[in-house]
């Protein structure tokens, strides 16, 4: 392999000659040959947005010399657009503050700049990575400043794949607005409810879930890039701040601001760990409707069997003709899977000492990825799932005019206790209870059938006299 020779404050180092990284980058892939995980696409993004408008604010303040600063912004742009993506290839689990990856950053960019002045890789002269691309920044809040852009960014993929599920399930709530089902609680038979009552109940958890996510967005969007080592802004201008938010802006088309306290914001990762709590509350809902899906669409003949998911794949290698809810346990796990991350968010979070919190890397992977995660599991979910979901409406109604519970509805009418008997009665000899009602003359036939109307007893029923 033909390779160049780079230095960073520790020496110099051989490097691949084709590499747009450097030493520093190169001495980081030596020392954290972990895994296989590396920066999400969208936090490289984010890295690359946060180093244009640094480039932008500084020459604007007059402070970074133009054709560098042209060079730099031009690089940043085609970081952001997808290119150079390979070049940014350090594992996660590095040092804690991300140093590694935003030095990998700077390199990658510098080396690309220096091309585009018409130098060549490693022409420290033409940019430097930490005189000129990292100027007036410290890896201590560029790096975390990088998961929140990330994290919004991806927010609004999530909230829309969440108003889609919301849409679905609306939806099939109408559709299903009249057909009457056994409810049931502890796993045993309940009071009736409509399949729509139901799916609307799933939309309108969802929609508490958005509402979660959306208020998320104060906290997260408050920003400390331009604090340096400790968010007390030294080796920069006052000014510093205020304008790569102004830049910031533009190049996202997000709103952000300043961090209220920058000390504070490089010390605490709180803001971070609450979106991720919050992503958990989104997969424990998710993971309630999957598994309502599968408890309630199981059969066909041995089940519950009240709906029938849409066919995906076959179920099974042995077994002929069988289906599976697989979009469901597809689901099931995603959900596993961010109960894991928001842990190890939690953990990350909470180990900060004194000035700065040094876990970063692996709580901006594992929130990134569960707000990925769960975006494209609930857009799943709406299209291949809930959008062709057909009832089995005899079934349920089945369900219904066999239910024990069905005998609540008499309660006003007869009393708890003849009701209870009725009950007892009923599961006794195999008559129903509407038989067993009829015999003791509680009710009579008419009077019985307004009482035991499926529809009437999925609202509230009673008459004022």
């Amino acid at each position: 392999m033909k390779t160049r020779i780079e230095k960073d404050s520790m020496g110099p180092l051989e490097v691949p000659a084709d590499a747009y990284y450097g030493a520093q980058s190169t001495r980081s892939l030596q020392n954290f040959p972990i895994s296989n995980l590396r920066l999400s696409p969208a936090q490289i993004k984010a890295l690359a947005q946060i180093k244009q408008a640094c480039a932008e604010a500084n020459m604007e303040l007059g402070i970074l010399q133009k054709k560098k600063g042209n060079a730099i912004v031009r690089t940043c742009r085609e970081i952001a657009g997808g290119e150079l993506h390979d070049q940014i290839c350090l594992d996660i689990f590095q040092a804690g503050s991300g140093t590694s990856s935003n030095m990998n950053v700077n390199e990658v960019i510098a080396n690309r700049a220096a091309e585009i002045l018409g130098g060549k890789k490693g022409d420290r002269d033409k940019v430097h990575p930490n005189d000129d691309v990292n100027k007036g920044q410290s890896t201590n809040n560029v790096f975390p400043t990088s998961i929140r852009v990330a994290a919004l960014d991806l927010l609004g993929d999530l909230k829309g794949s969440l108003n889609q599920l919301v849409s679905s399930l609306e939806k099939k709530a109408r559709q299903f607005k009249r057909i009457p089902k056994s409810g049931r609680t502890h796993l045993q038979d309940a009071v009736p409810v409509t399949l729509g009552q139901t799916f609307q109940a799933h939309a309108s958890a969802l929609k508490k879930d958005i509402e979660r996510l959306k208020d998320t967005e104060k906290f997260v969007q408050k920003v400390g890039v331009g604090g340096n080592a400790i968010g007390t802004g030294l080796n920069t201008l006052p000014q510093f701040r205020p304008l790569i938010i102004k830049h910031l802006k533009k190049i996202t088309g997000r709103k952000y601001e300043v961090a209220t306290d920058g000390i504070e914001t490089t010390q605490y990762l709180t803001d971070m760990a609450h979106l991720s709590a919050i992503c958990r509350m989104v997969a424990i809902d998710l993971n309630k409707i999957a598994n309502d899906l599968r408890l309630l669409s199981s059969g066909p003949n041995t089940g519950l069997s009240e709906f029938t998911l849409p066919p995906v794949e076959p179920g099974s290698s042995i077994m002929p003709g069988k289906i599976n809810p697989s979009i469901c346990e597809s689901l099931n796990m995603i959900c596993m899977q961010v109960f894991g991350n928001d842990q190890a968010v939690s953990q990350a979070a909470a180990a900060g000492q004194l000035e700065l919190n040094t876990h970063m890397p692996v709580l901006g992977h594992n929130l990134l990825e569960s707000i990925q995660i769960l975006a494209v599991g609930s857009k799943n979910l709406a299209e291949k799932c809930i959008d062709d979901i057909v009832p089995n409406k005899e079934r349920c109604l089945w369900y219904v005019e066999n239910s024990a519970s069905i005998a609540t509805a008499l309660n006003p009418f007869i009393g708890y206790d003849k009701a209870a008997a009725v009950v007892k009665e009923s599961l006794a000899t195999g008559k129903s209870i509407p038989d067993v009602i009829l015999e003791k003359g509680y009710l009579d036939k008419k009077g019985l059938k307004e009482v035991l109307d499926p529809i009437a007893m999925t609202q509230p029923n009673l008459k004022k006299k």
